[in-house]
């Protein structure tokens, strides 16, 4: 069987604290499903989030741990409109995201805007206006 190279199973982020992370992922709605002393699963439509502790992660892979930094990685979520990124943005600070850039229209004719969650990973909100979201915000 030959599988689709274009697609993400995975998207895992190492984390300082997992306790730490998980309370603000959980603070912002998302719902856990397998949790370890060192991990914790997210389910998503086709994919899943994994928050992984550093040091497990390091083990996991082999690599020391700070050579498991933020890289230039950055997750997106759109929205279908430009009230709901503000929405968005505004409810991942209440939940202790730091703010990277307030909402602002894009170069492209869109609008967005970033936060960083308590380990610094980058989350981007954004509307999309060619890129329309099905019933389920999934892209359609």
């Amino acid at each position: 069987m030959t599988l689709p190279c274009n697609r993400i199973n995975f998207i895992t982020l190492a984390v300082e604290d997992l306790a730490r992370a998980r309370a603000y992922y959980e603070a912002l709605g998302w719902v856990p499903g397998f949790t370890g002393d060192a991990v914790a699963f997210y389910d998503l439509k086709d994919q899943k989030l994994s928050l992984f502790s550093r040091e497990g992660l390091a083990r996991e892979t082999g690599r020391p741990s700070g050579a498991l930094g933020p890289g230039g990685v950055t997750l997106a979520q759109n929205q279908p409109s430009e009230a709901e990124v503000d929405a968005a943005y505004a409810h991942a600070l209440a939940c202790g995201a730091t703010a990277v850039r307030a909402p602002f229209k894009t170069d492209w004719g869109g609008y967005s805007c970033y936060v960083a969650d308590p380990d610094g990973h980058l989350w981007e909100f954004a509307h999309n206006p060619f890129d329309p979201l099905d019933a389920d915000g999934h892209l359609a």
